[in-house]
């Protein structure tokens, strides 16, 4: 269907699409909203970016509209296993409730819990959560999910590498067996299908692409480099980061990091303020507070870089992102697949550069066989970084020495003016001790 207003929704909610600006429903949008609409359980697959909130927010507001909440007793559920993600959920049905006078209350972790009770208490035909705080809150006695009508989990594949599916579970069996369950998803595991089989009662499947496969306008290139040392491999890492960022200065509208660690995260931002590249980061152990305000200012243009943990490889929607740059590879293929997701989305061309070291060779194989596709290699050539020689003295002893341009494989380097990439790392100064001298007092003769 290559119109909305041919998929069976209220005018109430297609006026909101229209103000929204949007004109043809996606693939996934136009598959599986007419099953939603009819009641039926769906099970939607596709890759990230390709629309999937809207595919059940849309059905989720047209089947609501007419009736109200109790006092906690939410109507309907969707589930995110991230904040992030959770509060991208509840922008998406503000835009598209913009019509109608639905409740709704985003129940995440690290903001006030008070302010959440207080809607709860209400009554909201929406409760938008993760796992945790939803559960937390049922414990507590302050929510009843005895009159939920439809529940949604989003990302499903993502709550099973975060250890949430036992809480799925529980939630499920707290609903009515009468409720519809729509299950969204970029990849599906065993263990989804599993859930799927077992809480889904005769879904309608849709997949609008292969699974784990990656958009067709997203340009992949891997840089191969060995590090001269394994200690130095960090910091080598780090200036070839900057490197590629030299190189794509000119196309990089706004760009995503990611590390796979969160110490990580955070010396790579010290070390990228230090070379005068304006970027903020984003993980785990941030408080909320301070991570809507990072998305904020990466999402307005504030900041151009963003460095990340995987917290941001799910679910975010921030259209314009050109690039994606792995400065590891992801210990899980699927991951791969995520992280590259944010760029090249709503059709746009997005890039995605992913950094390897030898040991990351089966990593990167890996993430070759689950997306069915060959990445493109290019071998690195690190400029302006301090090496240590391994040639011989006449004597059979190492000689140290500095390593100039000379010395480079005779290829053209990049202009590195504009982003500063020496290390500004002090010089090593032997430690001298009472081994090795005697201090002048105790020549003293007394």
């Amino acid at each position: 269907m290559s119109e909305f207003s041919k998929l069976g929704l209220r005018p109430s909610v297609l006026s909101a699409i229209e103000a929204a600006g949007y004109k043809e429903p996606t693939p996934i949008q136009s598959q599986a909203i007419p099953p939603a609409l009819e009641g039926r359980d769906v099970l939607g697959i596709a890759q990230t970016g390709t629309g999937k909130t809207a595919s059940f927010v849309l059905p989720m507001v047209n089947a609501l509209v007419q009736a109200r909440a109790k006092a906690r007793m939410p109507r309907s559920i969707v589930l995110a296993p991230t904040r992030e993600l959770a509060t991208q959920v509840a922008e998406s049905f503000r835009t598209y409730s913009e019509n109608s006078n639905l409740t709704m209350a985003l129940l995440i972790g690290g903001v006030s819990l008070n302010d959440q009770l207080v809607l709860v208490d209400r009554g909201v035909d929406v409760l938008i959560a993760t796992p945790g705080r939803l559960l937390d809150l049922f414990e507590r006695g302050r929510l009843l999910l005895s009159n939920v009508k439809i529940v949604t989990v989003d990302e499903a594949d993502r709550m099973l590498d975060m250890g949430f599916i036992p809480d799925i579970e529980r939630i499920f069996q707290l609903t009515p067996f009468t409720r519809q369950t729509l299950f969204f998803s970029a990849t599906m595991a065993p263990e989804i299908e599993r859930l799927t089989n077992e809480f889904l009662s005769n879904p309608v499947r849709v997949e609008v692409t292969r699974r784990a496969s990656v958009g067709e306008n997203i340009a992949q290139k891997a840089v191969m480099f060995s590090p001269n040392k394994t200690s130095m491999t960090f910091k080598e890492k780090r200036a070839l980061v900057r490197q590629v960022i030299q190189e794509h200065s000119k196309s990089i509208t706004n760009c995503i990091i990611f590390c796979n660690r969160k110490v990580d995260v955070d010396v790579l931002l010290r070390s990228m303020l230090t070379h005068k590249i304006d970027c903020a980061a984003i993980h785990g152990d941030l408080s909320q507070h301070l991570r809507t305000e990072v998305l904020n200012n990466f999402r307005d243009g504030a900041k151009r870089f963003l460095i990340a943990s995987d917290v941001a490889a799910r679910g975010l929607d921030i259209s314009n992102v050109s690039h994606v740059i792995n400065f590891d590879v992801p210990p899980n293929p699927e991951d791969y697949i995520h992280r590259i997701g944010r760029t090249g989305r709503a059709g746009r061309q997005g890039t995605a550069i992913t950094l390897v070291c030898p040991q990351d060779l089966k990593g990167l194989q890996a993430i070759e066989s689950l997306a069915e596709c060959k990445i493109v290699r290019e071998n690195a050539v690190i400029s302006s970084v301090t090496h240590t020689s391994k040639d011989q003295t006449a004597g059979g002893k190492r000689k140290n020495r500095r390593t100039s341009k000379s010395h480079l494989p005779n290829k053209k380097l990049p202009n590195t003016n504009d982003i500063a990439t020496k290390t500004n790392e002090k010089e090593q100064i032997p430690v001298v001790g009472l081994g090795d001298h005697v201090p002048a007092f105790l020549k003293a003769d007394f």
